[in-house]
């Protein structure tokens, strides 16, 4: 299932001094892939497009910005909707 991931932090908690926003989640997380990743960094956002298996796989995913970070965690799909 794909995800598309809102990722906000404040300001005094960006990570930029810390290793930059790849520290913000695990690209390792069992179950999942990050398919794509775009930010708006000066208004400190980053979205992420993830396929998971799991719920528990997109917390594991997140879980390094749990600290600096909220998400808004939305299923997605690239099929279109058909009117039958």
């Amino acid at each position: 299932m794909l995800f598309m991931i809102t990722q906000v932090h404040a300001a005094e908690s960006c990570s930029i001094e810390a290793g930059g926003s790849s520290v913000l989640y695990n690209p390792k997380a069992k179950g999942t892939k990050l398919q794509a990743m775009y930010g708006a960094f000066p208004q400190h956002t980053i979205w992420y497009v993830v396929e998971a298996d799991s719920v528990e796989a997109v917390q594991e995913f997140l879980t390094p910005g749990f600290l600096r970070c909220t998400s808004t965690v939305t299923p997605i799909s690239s099929v279109p909707m058909v009117k039958k």
